[in-house]
């Protein structure tokens, strides 16, 4: 059987036994028992022979009660995300709210996960959990282009081109000065070569750059024919989409108009 001693404890409930039932000295007992006198001291005080709890009777928090009583209900009434949560405690409870006391409130009070809170109260089993772009394997490479904010000293806006593997969140990028089909073909064709795995799957949008047609690759398209040169099967995503690209990246290459950078982010 497993005693439930502190890690640091010197003695056991047996020896605080005896040194409660004992006739001898502080000073004889420490020597016998080699512990200090301080020790036979405390044991003899004590009515137990258990340690007691090392937990603070009051927790250090930033939240009083009441806050803390709110937010919980607030989370379990309108079952607000972290974040708006977030928003409304700054606005009418407490305006330095930060996002880890707030989140350290809800884990203490057992809703945290808004999704097994959902499902406890509509009597309903947790949803699986989703699978993460960590499930994939490595070489199924998504690519978009953004606007990049037009600066003052410039004369015309320019595009960022990006690739990120949805596994390893390797990414590539290149600056450009349009978004036409031969900027694309050229740009889809770098990160196939210099990606330090196999890609086997290029996902992009239906943004006239990249396709000739809505939902399915036609063949006849730029993009499409360095993807069959470099054996890669080309994929749309439907029209209108959420974001697909998220997270950090872990490793990144770039190329400013053509020419190569050093890596903005080392491999992990």
């Amino acid at each position: 059987m497993k005693l439930p001693l502190h890690g640091n404890a010197t003695t056991t409930p047996r020896i605080r036994e005896y040194i409660q039932e004992s006739s001898k000295g502080e000073r004889a007992l420490a020597k016998e028992l080699g512990v200090t006198r301080d020790t036979v001291r405390r044991w003899r005080k004590k009515g137990a022979t258990t340690d007691g709890s090392h937990v603070p009777e009051r927790l250090q928090t930033t939240l009083d009660p009441a806050t803390e009583t709110v937010l919980v209900e607030l989370r379990r009434l309108l079952w607000l995300p972290l974040d708006d949560l977030l928003r409304l405690g700054r606005e009418f409870l407490k305006p330095d709210l930060s996002p880890s006391a707030l989140e350290r409130c809800l884990k203490r009070n057992g809703v945290s996960n808004l999704q097994a809170l959902k499902a406890e109260q509509l009597g309903e089993e947790p949803r699986p959990n989703r699978k993460t772009f960590k499930d994939y394997e490595v070489g199924f490479v998504h690519a978009a282009i953004k606007y990049l904010p037009q600066l003052p000293e410039e004369t015309q806006r320019r595009y960022r081109y990006v690739a990120i593997d949805r596994a390893s969140r390797w990414v590539y990028f290149e600056i450009r000065a349009d978004r036409r089909k031969g900027s694309a073909r050229a740009f889809i064709a770098n990160p196939l070569e210099a990606a330090p795995f196999r890609v086997t799957h290029l996902l992009t949008d239906n943004d006239g750059a990249f396709t000739d047609r809505l939902n399915q690759p036609t063949g006849k398209h730029p993009v499409d024919q360095v993807c069959a040169a470099h054996a890669v099967e080309h994929r749309l995503i439907p029209p209108r989409p959420p974001q697909t690209m998220y997270g950090p990246p872990v490793g990144c290459k770039r190329r400013l108009d053509g020419e190569s950078v050093a890596p903005m982010y080392a491999a992990s």
